[in-house]
């Protein structure tokens, strides 16, 4: 069980203010870093209350917030 902050601001600190502009000034980074939050929000939801899930799509899940970080990296560089 982990329950490691996977939050923009927690893995990006150096980018924080960029992330705040992006979110205010564009739509496609708002709507990704919105998607990125809900996601990991309910990944670590299910780590801390150790709930059961199939393995298949925990890791769906996982896989899914790693893209959207990426992309969202990529936004921010």
């Amino acid at each position: 069980m982990s329950d490691f902050n996977h939050s923009l601001y927690t893995d990006f600190p150096q980018y924080a203010d960029r992330i705040r502009q992006l979110k205010q000034e564009d739509e496609t980074f708002a709507r990704l870093a919105s998607e990125y939050h809900k996601l990991d929000h309910r990944v670590r939801g299910l780590e801390v209350r150790d709930i059961p899930t199939s393995d298949q799509i925990f890791e769906q899940m996982k896989l899914r917030r790693v893209q959207l970080k990426d992309q969202i990296l990529r936004m921010l560089e």
